[in-house]
């Protein structure tokens, strides 16, 4: 069964490209460059799912909104 999930990526401050992917809880891994990211976040959704039994909850992806704070 073929699943597709939303991963929210990221750049910190020291340079690594951090992946999250919202719809399974904890899941995430980071790597210097975008290829290697997509790789890993692949291997961190499996190893999730495999942690779950291959179950999860399958919520709905509303959006991503940014919001400014402060002055």
């Amino acid at each position: 069964m073929r699943l597709e999930f939303n991963v929210l990526i990221e750049k910190d401050s020291d340079g690594y490209f951090v992946a999250t992917v919202p719809e399974l809880r904890g899941c995430h891994t980071q790597a210097k460059s975008l290829d290697a990211l997509m790789n890993r976040v692949r291997e961190a959704i499996e190893a999730c799912l495999e942690a779950k039994g291959g179950k999860y909850p399958h919520p709905e992806f509303i959006g991503l909104q940014r919001i400014a704070v402060g002055q």
